[in-house]
């Protein structure tokens, strides 16, 4: 199958330049001006569009298996490619959570059967199977999870001496989620007394407070530093802990790496009074001061990589009372039009979106192949008009759970085309129904 891309605007490596693109099966055989029509079984006619690489979104959590109530590996990978997302990592925490290699396979026998985009896992660390850890194949599994502080399950990991063993022992990524659970608790306790069970969303920041992330994450990475060891901290939230990460060395030779969520780049706590639980996450949106600071770092290049943390829960769990209501929202349909917004609002480069949510997930997980538009890689591909204005509607929202934080919101830029492998797989709100999601392969540096 060959597919000729013409006259599209691509954003790549820092350029945004005019050229032909000529896919062929799986591949990115050509780029250059006018390449030739012949023997190509579709053209599409890009002029006015931009392209860029498909979004490698490092941290998502598609509920599969156990929890599908919420969304699966299916509905929630459709809502990715019709946002532009063709590569995902998702977290262990699902039911069961995946932390042997038996339970890992068989998560990514469900991917096989039911990813629209390609897959990675993340393999779950607990207070005591580090011998599984030990057991996984960097080759074909994206890294380590560990909730340092706070999870959902029994994935908690607060034995010191376990996390030194595993810190010391893997040459994986070890990816972690950094909240001080025992400052949470003392909190949560405090405005208990206060509130009941019913305590005012408002606070979340304040109980899942600063302090709470940056002890932990601060902790995280002094061992790090000891032992050597690879660290990505999922989801900053706070201004004070992009400190704590450095900007004057490339990526590919940094051994300390940092995520941001495109949640906490959008909201702070004063949208707690109109937007309630729907913008309850762990760790919290923070304040004015946080989100300008996170920017700041994402700029700056002390952050690397923006994500979406996607984590769906149905609109019921939702309406719960704080102490009952679940953290996490779903975001994989929008995010890459969020961030198109604050490029047109002249927050962001185009280069810039590139380089933090294709190209350095790529960098940083060593994935294969993927991140970038050159001949040879993988044709993952994403067309954009910058000048298509839509609004948020649960006629639109793809996503199992039917809501979205963004409800009501006005865009500017929409998702016309993404490509995954070199097959069309979303053009103009119409998904292929093929499945053509591929494991993801990342390279092993000996």
């Amino acid at each position: 199958m060959k597919i000729l891309i013409k006259n599209a605007q691509i954003v790549n490596e820092n350029l945004v330049f005019e050229n032909d693109i000529l896919i062929e099966n799986d591949l990115i055989s050509k780029i250059s001006k006018n390449i030739s029509e012949e023997n190509v079984d579709q053209i599409i006619d890009a002029s006015g569009k931009y392209l860029l690489p498909g979004i490698i979104d490092d941290q998502v959590h598609f509920r599969e298996p156990g929890l599908t109530q919420k969304g699966d590996i299916e509905t929630e990978s459709k809502s990715a490619i019709a946002g532009g997302i063709t590569s995902f990592i998702d977290q262990p925490n699902t039911v069961p959570n995946a932390v042997t290699q038996e339970l890992l396979a068989d998560k990514y026998e469900i991917g096989s059967q039911k990813a629209y985009a390609n897959y990675g896992f993340m393999m779950g660390g607990t207070n005591d199977n580090l011998e599984e850890i030990l057991k996984t194949n960097p080759r074909n599994v994206p890294g380590i999870k560990l909730f340092l502080g706070s999870s959902t399950g029994n994935m908690l990991v607060d034995n010191p001496e376990t996390l030194e063993n595993i810190f010391s022992n893997t040459k994986m990524l070890i990816a972690v989620h950094c909240e001080d659970e025992a400052t949470i608790r003392e909190n949560t306790e405090k405005y208990k007394a206060e509130y009941g069970d019913d305590i005012p969303v408002k606070f979340h920041h304040l109980i899942r407070s600063e302090e709470a992330c940056y002890k932990s994450s601060s902790k995280a990475i002094e061992l790090a530093q000891k032992t050597g060891a690879r660290l990505h901290v999922f989801h900053l939230s706070t201004a004070i802990e992009t400190d704590l990460f450095r900007n004057d060395i490339p990526l590919k030779d940094k051994k300390i790496t940092a995520e941001v969520c495109v949640h906490h780049l959008t909201f702070t706590n004063e949208d707690y009074e109109k937007k309630g639980n729907l913008i309850k996450w762990n760790p919290a949106v923070k304040t004015l001061k946080d989100k300008d600071g996170l920017w700041e770092a994402l700029l700056d290049d002390r952050i690397d990589v923006i994500a979406t943390d996607h984590a769906p829960h149905t609109w019921e769990e939702k309406q719960n009372v704080y102490t009952k209501c679940p953290s996490g929202a779903p975001l994989v349909q929008h995010s890459l039009v969020v961030m198109l917004e604050n490029f047109r609002n002249g927050k962001i480069t185009l280069e810039k979106i590139v380089e933090k949510m294709c190209h350095n997930p790529a960098i940083l997980f060593r994935i294969e192949k993927r991140g970038f538009v050159r001949e040879g890689y993988k044709a993952d591909l994403v067309l954009v008009d910058l000048d298509e204005t839509w609004t948020v509607a649960k006629e639109n929202i793809l996503y199992k759970c039917g809501w979205s934080p963004l409800e009501g919101t006005e865009f500017h830029s929409k998702v016309t085309h993404t490509f995954v492998n070199g097959n069309l797989v979303y053009e103009n709100g119409k998904i292929n129904e093929e499945k053509f999601g591929e494991r993801l392969l990342f390279d092993v540096e000996e």
